[in-house]
């Protein structure tokens, strides 16, 4: 179970999550800055991988296959949103 309402710190954006699909390594800060939340936009470095899950917001991304615990990422300002 993940939090769906999760809301970045940072860049004050939601954070959008895609079940089965990871980020292209070539993304960088410029690309969500200027693209997000445009999912037409997005797919163009997004790589579908069946049990992944690509989260991003305007200034952080993160791809994960596994069970991660995000709040040990430092660079990671995401915090649940309230249900």
């Amino acid at each position: 179970r993940t939090c769906d309402q999760l809301r970045c710190t940072a860049c004050d954006f939601r954070v959008s999550l895609y079940n089965d699909y990871k980020w292209d390594p070539s993304c960088d800060y410029l690309f969500f800055r200027n693209n997000m939340p445009d999912l037409n936009k997005l797919r163009a470095k997004m790589i579908r991988k069946k049990g992944s899950r690509a989260y991003a917001c305007q200034c952080s991304w993160r791809a994960v296959d596994e069970l991660t615990d995000l709040q040990t990422e430092q660079q990671l300002r995401w915090a649940c949103g309230k249900h």
